[in-house]
C-alpha cells in the first residue's frame, strides 16, 4: 500500500500523458494525410505530432503568454515530457543505437522548440493568417507541394478556438477535445 502511493503517479503528470495521448489519436486521424495532404512520413508525423503538442501547450498559457497556475504549469512540462519520452522511444524502435540517441533527441528537441517558437509568434501575430500558413508550408510541407497549406492552417485556426473554448481545469484534468475534421 505504501509502495503503491510511493509509485502512483501524480496528477500533473497522469494528466500531461492522458494530452499526450489525446495529440497522439489526433495526430493520427486519416483525414489529416489523406484530406489536408500532410506528409505521410516520419518528418511528416513529426511535424503533425509536434503541431497538437503546440497547440495544447499553448492552451495550457493565458493570452499574455503566461501560465494560467501552477496547475497549468506541472501539466505542461508533463505533456512536454510524456512527448520527449516517446520520440526517445520511437528512435529506439527504429533502431537507432544507443550512442546516436542523445545526438538525435537534442536535434529533435532543437526542431520542436524552434517549431514552439515559431508557432507562438506566428500565433501572436492573429488575425494575419500570412505567418501561420507560411510556417506550416515551410515544415509540414517541406518536402512536399505546399498547395494544401491554407486547408491545414484552417483546421488549426479551429482547433486552437476548440481548445480555447474548453476550462482549463478540464485540460489540467487530462481531457482535450478535438474538433473532427
Amino acid at each position: 500500500m505504501l509502495l503503491d502511493r510511493l509509485f502512483r503517479p501524480r496528477a500533473a503528470q497522469a494528466a500531461g500523458r492522458a494530452l499526450y495521448a489525446r495529440a497522439v489519436e489526433q495526430s493520427r486521424a486519416p483525414g489529416l494525410y489523406a484530406d489536408l495532404g500532410a506528409p505521410d512520413t516520419a518528418e511528416g508525423r513529426f511535424e503533425i505530432y509536434s503541431l497538437h503538442v503546440v497547440l495544447l501547450l499553448d492552451r495550457l498559457r493565458s493570452p499574455d503568454g503566461q501560465a494560467l497556475g501552477a496547475a497549468a504549469t506541472d501539466v505542461s512540462q508533463a505533456l512536454f515530457d510524456a512527448y520527449v519520452k516517446d520520440l526517445d522511444h520511437a528512435l529506439r524502435e527504429l533502431g537507432v543505437g544507443d550512442l546516436s540517441v542523445g545526438r538525435k533527441m537534442r536535434k529533435l528537441g532543437e526542431a520542436f522548440y524552434g517549431r514552439g517558437k515559431s508557432y507562438e509568434a506566428a500565433f501572436a501575430a492573429l488575425p494575419d493568417e500570412a505567418p501561420l500558413q507560411a510556417l506550416i508550408a515551410r515544415t509540414v510541407y517541406a518536402e512536399t507541394d505546399p498547395a494544401p497549406a491554407p486547408r491545414l492552417t484552417a483546421y488549426v485556426l479551429a482547433q486552437r478556438a476548440g481548445l480555447a473554448a474548453q476550462p482549463v481545469e478540464s485540460l489540467t484534468a487530462g481531457d482535450a477535445a478535438w474538433k473532427p475534421l
